[in-house]
């Protein structure tokens, strides 16, 4: 049935190569590649992030920063400057312009760093069961509710 949906993300380890640029471009960089499953894409997405870098805790706008530039320019980090960018309110059309990344998935990444704010506006202590379970359904980690 269709219940699930997989994300494949690529490795870039560049730091393992002398004077490379992290500019991604039509010449093989990546050194492998990790696939991750969930319900539905932003649950997939986090979990794969995850899966690429275990210093990074899912789609975090905290990151990098939101810079234009970069967002401009496939780079291996440019995820989080997107992520930065739309906790910093750029619509998606604005990132559309700049990225040239399908309104879907913008709209998909939006989903996160909107929940991602209201996980924020609680206050220590309990979340609300709602809260906590929509959460868990859209890909964060027990480490990125808990922060």
């Amino acid at each position: 049935s269709l219940d699930y949906c997989v994300v494949k993300i690529p490795r870039w380890d560049l730091a393992k190569f002398n004077r490379v640029s992290t500019k991604i471009g039509s010449s093989m960089k990546s050194v492998g590649e990790v696939m991750a499953i969930g319900r539905n894409f932003e649950e997939a997405f986090q979990k794969a992030l995850r899966m690429v870098d275990e210093n990074v805790n899912g789609f975090d706008p905290y990151l990098k920063k939101a810079n234009e530039n970069e967002l401009q320019e496939p780079t291996d980090k440019r995820m989080f400057v997107l992520a930065a960018a739309l906790k910093n309110n750029y619509s998606i059309d604005k990132l559309y312009e700049l990225t040239k990344i399908d309104r879907w998935f913008l709209q998909k990444l939006k989903n996160i760093i909107d929940y991602y704010t209201i996980l924020e506006s609680i206050s220590s202590g309990s979340i609300p069961f709602e809260i906590l379970k929509c959460a868990k359904q859209i890909g964060f980690s027990d480490k990125q509710i808990a922060a």
